[in-house]
């Protein structure tokens, strides 16, 4: 029977890294996902002005990717990377996206009944 002999606290150490990697890799794909989809839109409709009527569609999509940015980044900072310039450079984030980084949408029932 094979013993660690490591203390429990290297245990636990290395147990919370491995999560914070994983969680790192989750955010990076889920942003690369919510961009792709933003880029997928624009491709499928290049025009120099959308229509008013798709403007809702891209929004919701440009503030998706906004909010997977900001996941991605919190996540960073909470393992120590605090520089989000590379985050910006890697995954060509336009700046409408960094922008609407952080901002949750409106949820005031009143706006929604109008």
């Amino acid at each position: 029977m094979s013993r660690d002999l490591r203390p429990p606290v290297d245990i636990l150490h290395y147990e919370i890294v491995q999560e914070q990697a994983s969680a790192l890799g989750r955010m990076g794909r889920t942003l690369e996902q919510a961009l792709a989809e933003l880029r997928a839109f624009d491709a499928t409709h290049a025009r120099p002005e959308i229509p008013a009527s798709l403007q809702p569609a891209r929004r919701k999509l440009v503030t998706a990717a906004g909010q997977a940015l900001w996941m991605f980044v919190v996540q960073r900072e909470a393992t120590g990377l605090r520089d989000s310039r590379h985050i910006m450079r890697t995954y060509n984030v336009p700046a409408e996206v960094q922008l609407c980084m952080g901002l949750a949408p409106s949820t005031d029932v009143r706006k929604r009944r109008s």
